[in-house]
């Protein structure tokens, strides 16, 4: 693809951009969108999102009096034209690349990213908090602008920002971006609302005419202009059949509006700023706009990898030859238990096929359910079936499981329910970077009583935990946690077994140096074990703990007695997780002759790159362990 974008490398950042006309904006947009699909199918990112904004982005910008007028991208990855726009045009052919730009906003890559964003829904909590810092400081003339899409909306926290805004008298302007999809196509009530609004032709007519007529026309005054929204709101909800939710939530409603009419959206954003007080545009866009296949195939296309731009074609490595993804290793398993027991549900929230719980979807659609961004409800969803007898598999990225944390104390471990929190994306997951990473969990789950904790070793590992979750001899939730990416074997699809509650393993005996692991990360560890015995003469012992609670003591007990230097390994945070746990031990049973050293994720949040270069990074790769015993044992 031979991208012409003469005029957008004269744009360097939005004061710029507002010295064209608005006839040259549409040929901008187009500029945008081709240097993105250039740049993205060499090196991976977000596609679908960041297509469907562009004329969006650019109206803002032009619109608004950028950075001074506060703009917050919700989940953040639609931000690419943004990025683009303010000063990063030649930068964005680093995204998410190992020391380039995030891929998300941070504040601390430019002054036009007023508030870092990764996970859904945090927007108008955020502007809403600007919006009232400066009427406390007088600064009322500044707009705040929170771009959120029709999925985060979902989102139980956007709704309690909603609330709290309609009560304000705040100048804060929500632009909710509409385009009927998440990752997989968005469910739920809201989604069937905002389908309504969108498709009510007499609506959209009515309201422009009313306002137009009466409420635009000011020699009617404040109160007849009142009086007009009030008359409109009613013959609204008549014709919706029900009242316009953001207007019940106190916030003025427009729209929809087409989001890929630059020209117009500018004007109306012109009009919108001079209008006081909360208010929400509703936006039509189209995910993956102006690239036909993002268009057709808006799931494959939310983050394709690398893929060609002239076919549409998405490059892919010889999967059959390679070991399965662990997502896809949970996917087959829950519909291969679900049809043997008739008590297992599946629950996410809009991960359905992140998870690969679409399999079960596709085959029971009536047993798997998709809730939405709506963390909190999933798990304490999972508690009410869990009590009913039910078994439910809540699968939950790490990342986002940290939304959920007080439902999971107070509405699963409290009442020992048999609820089986599924993990995915533990540990360093690349490229997403720093709000994606899932290295909290073996930490901030450990201190919850009732709650057992495992990690496999490999994908077998993780069938065989599934299949134990299910069976009635275990009380109280569990925990599986598993990376992002694929497995360690091809021959994974074995009978199922049984895993003993709270047993380790001994996977390698050696002498005087052992290393105790948990989860996949043991493998690299194997493989360390390996070179030091053939290439330096070291033989060193290795133990996969498998359980982080209940941990074998029974097992730590001989390690100790039978090692002088015990070395803790972990894709996880060292403060809490598996370091902690070994550290609290060998203080409890007065192992004071026995060195330990912990390796892991330091206490600082890691930026984005490759799980093979954060893993090194973090000296907890191959070659890490292995110069670490030659250097210092």
């Amino acid at each position: 693809m031979n991208t012409n974008i003469s005029l957008l490398q004269t744009i360097k950042n939005p004061e710029q951009l507002r010295q064209l006309s608005t006839d040259d904006l549409p040929l901008l947009c187009k500029e945008i969108r081709d240097y993105i699909l250039e740049t993205i199918s060499k090196h991976p990112g977000h596609l679908g999102a960041a297509l469907g904004v562009v004329e969006l982005t650019v109206a803002i910008h032009y619109a608004f009096n950028t950075p001074d007028d506060k703009l917050v991208w919700d989940v953040g990855h639609q931000a690419y034209a943004h990025k683009i726009l303010t000063e990063r045009f030649e930068e964005f052919k680093t995204n998410r690349q190992y020391k380039g730009i995030s891929g998300f906003p941070r504040c601390c890559e430019s002054v036009y990213d007023c508030f870092g964003t990764g996970h859904s829904s945090t927007s108008i909590s955020a502007v809403l908090g600007m919006a009232i810092a400066n009427q406390l400081s007088n600064n009322t003339e500044r707009q705040h602008i929170a771009v959120i899409g029709d999925g985060a909306m979902t989102g139980g926290m956007a709704m309690e920002a909603l609330n709290h805004a309609g009560a304000t008298n705040t100048n804060i302007l929500v632009i909710l971006n509409d385009n009927g999809i998440a990752i997989d196509k968005n469910e739920g009530a809201l989604s069937k609302y905002l389908t309504h609004i969108t498709t009510s032709k007499w609506y959209n007519r009515l309201k422009d005419s009313v306002w137009s007529i009466m409420g635009g026309n000011k020699k009617y005054g404040k109160h007849s202009r009142e009086i007009v929204r009030q008359i409109g709101g009613g013959l609204k909800s008549t014709l919706l059949r029900r009242s316009n939710l953001f207007e019940a939530f106190g916030m003025r409603y427009f729209g929809p509006v087409d989001g890929h009419d630059v020209e117009h959206l500018v004007n109306l954003f012109n009009d919108i700023k001079k209008i006081q007080g909360p208010k929400l545009l509703h936006v039509i866009t189209r995910k993956g706009k102006g690239f036909e296949q993002a268009e057709k195939q808006q799931t494959l296309f939310h983050a394709p990898g690398k893929f060609d731009v002239e076919t549409g074609m998405v490059e892919n490595s010889d999967a059959d030859n390679l070991p399965p993804k662990y997502q896809d290793v949970f996917g087959e398993t829950i519909l291969e238990l679900a049809k043997q027991n008739d008590k297992i549900v599946g629950i996410t929230p809009a991960m359905l096929s992140g998870s690969s719980l679409n399999i079960m979807m596709e085959a029971m659609p009536h047993r798997t359910f998709d809730v939405g961004i709506a963390e909190q409800h999933a798990v304490t969803l999972a508690a009410g079936f869990a009590k009913s007898g039910y078994i439910p598999f809540c699968n939950i990225y790490s990342t986002f499981m940290q939304r959920a944390y007080d439902q999971v104390i107070h509405d699963v471990a409290l009442q020992n329910l048999n609820v089986v929190f599924c993990l995915d994306r533990a540990g360093i997951v690349g490229e997403d970077g720093a709000t994606h990473h899932g290295v909290f969990d073996l930490a901030y789950f450990r201190p919850i009583p009732n709650v057992t904790i495992f990690s496999p070793l490999n994908e077998m590992e993780l069938r065989n935990m599934m299949f134990t979750a299910q069976l009635n001899t275990h009380k109280g939730p569990i925990v599986i946690r598993y990376p992002r990416g694929r497995g360690e074997s091809l021959d994974w699809r074995k009978p199922f077994e049984t895993i003993e509650i709270g047993k380790g393993q001994e996977l390698i005996r050696g002498e005087n140096i052992a290393f105790i692991t948990i989860g996949p990360i043991g493998n690299r560890v194997v493989e360390a074990a390996s070179d030091l015995k053939n290439n330096h003469g070291i033989n060193v012992g290795v133990y996969d703990m498998r359980f982080l609670k209940p941990i074998d003591e029974q097992l730590l007990h001989s390690v100790f007695k039978n090692y002088n230097t015990i070395i803790t390994v972990e894709d996880g945070i060292l403060i809490g997780g598996l370091a902690g746990a070994i550290a609290e031990f060998a203080q409890k049973n007065n192992y004071k002759e026995v060195k330990t050293h912990f390796m892991g994720i330091p206490d600082r949040f890691i930026e984005h790159g490759s799980i093979s270069q954060l893993h090194a990074e973090c000296c907890i790769d191959k070659q890490s362990i292995v110069e670490l015993v030659i250097s210092h044992f």
